[in-house]
C-alpha cells in the first residue's frame, strides 16, 4: 500500500539524521528573495560536466541531486509535473542543491521508434543557448504518449516555439541533424553503468533516493537537503 512505503520511508529518512522540521511558507518579499536567490528557472546557470555526459542546473557549489531519466517515460513526467520534481525546482533557485541530469533513451529500443534518442539530442542543443531548463520543463509537461514515439522533430521545434530565444538556425538545425547523437549514446551508456533499474532515479548524498521520496515533495526535502550525521 503506497501510504504504508511513504510512512516507512518517511522514519528513514529521520533515521538518517535529516531534520523533520518542514520549511513554513514565506510570503514577506524579503523572505522570497532570500529564499530564491535566483528569481525564476530561466536564471539557472546551465553547464555540461567534465564527464561529458551530465547537464548540471543551479549553482555548482552546492550539492549535487542527480537525475537519471529517460523522455519518454510516463513515470518521469509523473515526477516532473506532479511528483517531487516542483520541490527539486524550488531547491535548486533557492541554492539548497544543484540539479544534474543524465538523460537516458533506452525506450526506443524497448518500444521503437527515435523519439528518446531525438528528445535528448534537443535538449543538448538547448544547453547551448542556456536553455535546457527551461525546454526540459516544457517538454515534459507535454509529453506525447510513451507508446506514440511522439516526439518527432516538428513536434520538438513546436514546443522550443514555447521558450523565449531558443528557436533559431543552430538550434533548429542541431535537432533536424541529430547534431548530438554522440552525446546521446554516451548518455544512455552512462545510465548502464550506474546500474540505475529505471527511471526515473535519483542519487543523493551518494545514496539512491527511494523511488516514493520522488513523488512526495516534503520527504524529497528532508532527504536532499541535510547533511547526513
Amino acid at each position: 500500500m503506497r501510504v504504508g512505503r511513504i510512512r516507512r520511508v518517511f522514519v528513514a529518512v529521520v533515521l538518517l539524521g535529516l531534520s523533520t522540521a518542514a520549511c513554513g511558507d514565506q510570503t514577506a518579499a524579503g523572505q522570497r528573495e532570500r529564499r530564491h536567490p535566483y528569481a525564476a528557472i530561466e536564471d539557472l546557470p546551465e553547464s555540461l560536466g567534465p564527464d561529458g555526459t551530465t547537464i548540471v542546473v543551479g549553482d555548482p557549489s552546492r550539492r549535487p541531486v542527480h537525475l537519471y531519466e529517460d523522455m519518454r517515460c510516463p513515470v518521469c513526467q509523473e515526477f516532473e509535473v506532479t511528483g517531487a520534481g516542483p520541490a527539486l525546482l524550488d531547491m535548486t533557485l533557492g541554492k539548497e542543491v544543484r540539479a544534474e541530469y543524465t538523460l537516458a533513451s533506452f525506450l526506443d529500443d524497448r518500444l521503437g521508434g527515435t523519439g528518446s534518442k531525438k528528445a535528448a539530442n534537443a535538449l543538448r542543443a538547448a544547453l547551448e543557448q542556456d536553455k535546457f531548463a527551461e525546454y526540459h520543463a516544457v517538454l515534459f509537461r507535454n509529453q506525447p504518449e510513451e507508446q506514440t514515439d511522439g516526439y518527432t522533430d516538428a513536434f520538438l521545434l513546436a514546443m522550443a516555439s514555447r521558450v523565449d530565444g531558443l528557436r533559431g538556425p543552430a538550434f533548429d538545425s542541431a535537432v533536424k541533424e541529430m547534431r548530438y547523437a554522440d552525446f546521446v549514446a554516451a548518455s544512455q551508456k552512462a545510465y548502464e553503468e550506474v546500474g540505475a533499474p529505471g527511471t526515473p532515479a535519483a542519487y543523493s548524498h551518494g545514496k539512491r533516493v527511494p523511488h516514493d521520496v520522488l513523488f512526495t515533495k516534503d520527504l524529497l526535502r528532508l532527504f536532499a537537503g541535510r547533511d547526513p550525521t
